[in-house]
């Protein structure tokens, strides 16, 4: 038998394709497609032996001409990853009050702050779980750089540079979403387990819960650094062209407007989506598309964020300051970081929460005491936490084995429904008919798993699991 395996990687990454070409005997059987997919496959049956070949010839002669090469199956180029690229000039504003920054010792997109915690994760894969008094009380460390990071419902899930999305709510970081080859990925945003993925093409593309594309739209822009998806599973992207808005579950446009500059980073709350633009504006958009307030900074901004009920809208900007709006619009103030331009940013609690281009997680009061004061030039004595020592890199697929009498827990099955491989609940007390959201790369036919915990997503239908898993004996 004779086979030769060729692909196709074109620069722009538009293109990440194989073809195969098998001759056994007089039999010519051709497979071609996306990497990552199992392809199509076409078959032929020659008179000789030579006939099968000199066809075979002829076919990788053509694909050749179109700039597919020879490769080794399964040693496929690193996929394309695109870093913002940001000049970040120093703030001739007074201090901002500064209560505590944390050095994660390098560039960091990815923040996240909820109740209990503060979470970031730097360009060299670092994440770190602090409180909101700078305390480190857990690390992570992923195998490559760390875009952002999302909260859903308790779940924390970290979007990646090597294409995975990991799940951080157990003692191991589990592989969530693997996102195709072919994305060069931009940003990412989750609700309810429905993943939003835009890219360097200004794609956004939609995924469910068991790491399947339902659908994929190609905006009116590129640079897509904006995706948020709200309660009702819409999808808002933002790109160098504007915003648009999309039903998550079928693809179709809901609305779609300009903006004054390329969008470089966005947020919702309340059923407004929040857009920076490198023209140095903030623009509101409500549910419906139509522009609420248009806020203006001195320069490009690189991040922004708003306070519950939108009462304070805030932004970064690309000299090192960060901004506050009233709801009316209005500038209440600019202020310096002191540690670099905010590359995402996240309010709570009446303190500002900022990652930078130094690779600081920062603290600052935002409160109106603390912000007048911080006017007249008066601000708190800074506290500094610098990183702990690394930790190693853990496999995503590592998994404790136990006895189902060692720990408590609910009980899961892993089997085949129509041709693929399904998690569902054992224990009694669930609906034994629904799926569960389990990484792809532990999934064994028969093989039974503990999980500390199994909830149902707010809509229904199906199950996620928080917290650790095992497998069983």
């Amino acid at each position: 038998m004779e086979k030769v395996y060729l692909e196709l990687s074109e620069d722009n990454g538009s293109s990440h394709k194989f073809y195969e070409v098998i001759v056994d005997g007089n039999e010519l059987t051709v497979r071609y497609g996306r990497i990552g997919t199992d392809g199509s496959k076409t078959s032929k049956v020659f008179q000789t032996l030579e006939a099968a070949q000199k066809e075979a010839i002829k076919k990788i002669n053509s694909k050749k001409k179109k700039g597919y090469e020879d490769a080794i199956m399964g040693v496929r180029q690193k996929r394309t990853i695109t870093r913002r690229l940001t000049v970040s000039t120093t703030s001739t504003a007074k201090k901002s009050p500064v209560l505590w920054k944390f050095n994660s010792g390098s560039g960091a997109f990815g923040i996240f702050v909820d109740n209990q915690y503060c979470w970031i994760g730097n360009q060299d894969g670092r994440v770190f779980k602090l409180t909101h008094s700078g305390e480190v009380v857990d690390q992570f460390q992923l195998p490559d750089g760390v875009k952002c990071i999302i909260g859903d419902q308790g779940w924390i899930y970290v979007g990646c540079d090597d294409g995975n999305v990991y799940d951080l709510t157990g003692k191991v970081p589990r592989l969530a979403y693997a996102i195709n080859e072919n994305v060069d990925i931009y940003w990412l945003d989750i609700n309810d387990g429905l993943l939003a993925v835009s890219d360097a093409d200004g794609q956004v593309t939609s995924i469910n819960y068991e790491d399947e594309e339902q659908w994929s739209r190609s905006s009116k822009g590129s640079a897509g650094w904006m995706v948020r998806v709200d309660e009702d599973s819409r999808i808002y992207h933002g790109h160098s062209g504007g915003v648009a808005c999309y039903n998550g579950i079928d693809g179709q446009e809901i609305w779609r407007q300009k903006t004054q500059g390329s969008v470089l980073f966005g947020w919702h709350m309340n059923d407004t989506a929040l857009a920076g633009t490198g023209q140095g504006n903030l623009e509101l958009f409500d549910r419906d598309g139509c522009r609420q307030l248009l806020m203006k900074a001195d320069d490009s901004i690189y991040s922004c964020a708003s306070s519950e009920n939108n009462r304070y809208f805030f932004a970064g900007d690309s000299s090192s300051s960060i901004y506050c709006y009233d709801d009316e619009g209005t500038r209440l103030w600019k202020l310096a970081t002191t540690c670099g331009s905010a590359l995402s940013m996240q309010y709570h609690n009446e303190k500002l929460y900022i990652v930078t281009t130094s690779g600081y997680l920062t603290c600052i009061d935002a409160s109106e005491v603390a912000i007048n004061l911080a006017k007249e030039g008066t601000v708190p004595d800074v506290k500094s936490i610098a990183a702990p020592k690394k930790v190693a890199i853990v496999a995503s697929d590592t998994v404790e084995t136990v006895e189902s009498i060692s720990i408590q827990g609910t009980k899961l099955k892993c089997i085949k429904v129509d041709g693929k491989l399904r998690v569902r609940v054992i224990s009694s007390g669930y609906h034994y008919d629904w799926n569960v959201q389990f990484p792809k790369n532990m999934r064994i036919e028969n093989a039974e798993f503990l999980v500390d915990e199994i909830r149902e997503v707010s809509a229904g239908g199906f199950y996620r699991v928080f917290g650790n898993i095992y497998r069983l004996n």
